[in-house]
């Protein structure tokens, strides 16, 4: 499955192209922006996913799309020895470094660049690997889940945060509105990249949630598939297993 909505849509670059340059030029803004477009609850959502990746207690986790590190950061809770954050973008993970090191974690989580559909990682190497916000951005969903199946020890978990639709009114009406009109004009306002949050709201739209991306983790080899929505259905916590 590839996306159809790219960052810039007049651009001859392809979408992992588009997102590393997006990523790139806003990742200075990444963090305070997050914490205003979601009212903070991403925070609280990050919170559970930690929770359910502590009880299964790992020993090794990889953290793909980790952008400036909040997830990755926040594993460091779990008694890990290891966290990897992956990510294809260089300026976010310099951001991410910087916050690494202040907290005194740089013995624990290791930032590498690179590409989640082709990772430089042995097969069966984590015990754990969760993707924070990131999925819709993979160019091609199927071979990036198949690349995260590979890398995955057996009997590992793997978690998913990523924005979804309520169903019921009058949040379904509030998130459309709120998507389409107030995101990309925070963006607008505070961001260097005028149409990285039109993008970000247009994709959190369009990718498949609930049900339909569990049928996909399903199709690509992964078992005991489950979600649980969090905040009425504005995101969905997805977790499986190898």
């Amino acid at each position: 499955m590839v996306s159809k909505i790219k960052p810039y849509k007049d651009s001859d670059l392809g979408k992992k192209e588009q997102v590393t340059k997006m990523f790139d030029t806003i990742s200075g803004d990444y963090d305070g922006l997050n914490r205003v477009i979601s009212f903070g609850i991403d925070v609280k959502w990050r919170k559970k996913v930690v929770e359910m990746v502590g009880d299964t207690q790992p020993k090794t986790i990889l953290d793909i799309a980790t952008g400036t590190g909040d997830l990755a950061i926040a594993l460091a809770k779990t008694n890990a020895e290891k966290i990897v954050g992956f990510d294809i973008s260089s300026g976010m993970l310099e951001i991410g470094k910087a916050k690494i090191k202040k907290k005194g974690l740089e013995l624990k989580i290791d930032m590498v660049l690179g590409d989640s559909e082709q990772m430089p990682f042995k097969d069966d190497t984590f015990d754990a690997i969760t993707v924070a916000f990131g999925i819709r951005n993979f160019e091609t969903l199927e071979k990036g889940l198949k690349e995260i199946l590979r890398v995955l020890k057996p009997n590992g978990v793997f978690v998913i945060l990523e924005t979804s639709m309520p169903t019921k009114f009058p949040y379904l009406q509030g998130y459309k509105f709120y998507t389409k009109h107030v995101l990309p004009l925070i963006g607008k306002v505070f961001s260097k990249d005028k149409s990285a949050y039109s993008y970000l709201s247009e994709s959190a739209s369009d990718f498949p949630y609930g049900e339909a991306l569990n049928n996909i983790l399903r199709k690509t080899g992964f078992n005991n598939v489950r979600d649980y929505p969090q905040t009425f259905g504005a995101a969905t916590i997805y977790t499986s297993s190898k």
